[in-house]
């Protein structure tokens, strides 16, 4: 705060015990960010009769397509919550030796990967309700040359942290109520690049589900002989987004939101849902 006053300093104090303190209760964190973000705003000087009127809520109510200052506020809001959370999430020490194990995390190749595949169940656990995970940062698997060197490492690297996430996943009762999607944003050419490496293919490449109630043990769609266009049961991105959705529950044509002032869907104005997908009980049903 830049504000000298008696009042600012006091509330420089409050926030400092606030953020040492883990364990601080979320509805009374929130409420004592909301007196500081009324004191930063002035509106303790502007509103003294009201004092629970802040400038920010009066602007929201009067602009309600414009939700990006409360995007940011929220977003502030999560930021403290998760220093109270985070450090029991992320904490592995009570994990045991043979779920450790299950995740690779015993091997130096696959500890990486498999520590953040534990990290990922511990959040499902959790309630966290997307997790995105990455692997090969820095594009290494961007396998312009030596293709099958590289392509071998990232798999060796990440083959058994994923296989032990999915079976962690399923022991524990949660693989059913969580959808998981493995795939990346292109596949590579059938012919060769430098010699020995691929180029970029968006036209045909693999992806694949488990969880979530997908059907298992399937295989749906093909690519041509040479494996450069996908030629059979051909899913398009807004095809692919639409039955994610419906896994979830949710309708793509109905999910619907404002942006700036306009009416928009996360599928836009395409997407079909891919019935292969879907438990017997869901498919050609439009709505839930």
């Amino acid at each position: 705060m830049n504000d000298p006053t008696p009042e600012a300093d006091a509330y420089a104090a409050l926030v400092d015990r606030l953020l040492a303190s883990p364990r601080y209760a979320e509805r009374q964190a929130r409420h004592w960010l909301d007196l500081v973000r009324y004191s930063e705003s002035d509106g303790y000087r502007q509103d003294a009769d009201r004092p629970h009127v802040w400038r920010y809520r009066n602007y929201a109510a009067l602009h309600p397509d414009q939700t990006e200052l409360e995007a940011r506020i929220r977003s502030y809001e999560l930021a403290f919550r998760m220093q109270a959370e985070a450090p029991e999430a992320v904490d592995l020490s009570n994990e045991t030796e043979e779920t450790k194990a299950l995740y690779g995390m015993d091997d130096p190749v696959t500890t990486p990967f498999g520590r953040t595949c534990l990290l990922a169940r511990r959040l499902v656990e959790r309630g966290v309700r997307f997790i995105q995970l990455y692997h090969g940062a820095g594009s290494r698997w961007d396998s312009h040359a030596q293709i099958e060197k590289n392509h071998a490492e990232r798999c060796r690297e990440m083959d058994k942290p994923v296989a032990g996430l999915l079976e962690d996943l399923k022991r524990r009762g949660l693989l059913e109520s969580t959808l998981v999607v493995w795939g990346g944003e292109f596949g590579r050419t059938p012919q060769s690049e430098k010699g020995d490496g691929r180029d970029h293919n968006p036209y045909g490449f693999t992806m694949w589900m488990a969880g979530g109630g997908v059907p298992g043990g399937q295989v749906v769609g093909s690519t041509d002989e040479i494996g450069l266009h996908a030629v059979e049961d051909r899913l398009h991105v807004h095809d692919l987004h639409a039955t994610i959705l419906r896994l979830m529950g949710l309708d793509h044509t109905k999910l619907i939101y404002l942006h700036k002032g306009r009416p928009e869907r996360p599928t836009v104005n395409e997407g079909e849902i891919a019935q292969a997908f879907l438990p017997p009980e869901f498919r050609h049903a439009r709505t839930l």
